[in-house]
């Protein structure tokens, strides 16, 4: 496995008993996202940015394929930004330190099925979609 310098906006996808980490962003919700540091990974920017605004220690695990969203025919464009990236990210703990830009209060833990109004790249919507409580 090879990690290469993140680019553009790293965006973590925490999800913990089948709901998923969102943060106050403008007047709705986003997942935590942030831009990498010189010479960081994605996967360590999803951590560092989760913990930053959050307070909650992840591992950053697994970069989403921009390449494929659920539901999109073969070859056609896929509704994901250029130069930003997302990060699956395991959480390591239940409960959130208090250095986080937000406070628990201000986080929401929305179940994955309750994510359709909520602004995702694609490739996040199709993780999700894999990953919803039966």
């Amino acid at each position: 496995m090879t990690f290469e310098q993140a680019e553009g906006v790293v965006r973590a996808v925490v999800v913990y008993d089948g709901r998923v980490l969102l943060v106050p962003d403008g007047d709705g919700w986003a997942l935590p996202y942030g831009t990498p540091e010189p010479a960081e990974t994605a996967q360590a920017a999803a951590a560092r940015i989760v913990y930053e605004t959050t307070g909650y220690l992840v591992d950053g695990t697994e970069s989403l394929d921009p390449g494929e969203a659920a539901g999109e025919p073969a070859g056609e464009p896929v509704d994901e930004p250029v130069g930003e990236t997302a990060v699956v990210c395991q959480l390591l703990t239940e409960s959130p330190s208090s250095g986080g830009r937000f406070t628990p209060e201000q986080l929401r833990w929305t179940p994955i099925e309750e994510t359709a109004g909520t602004p995702l790249p694609g490739p996040v919507r199709a993780y999700l979609q894999g990953h919803t409580p039966v």
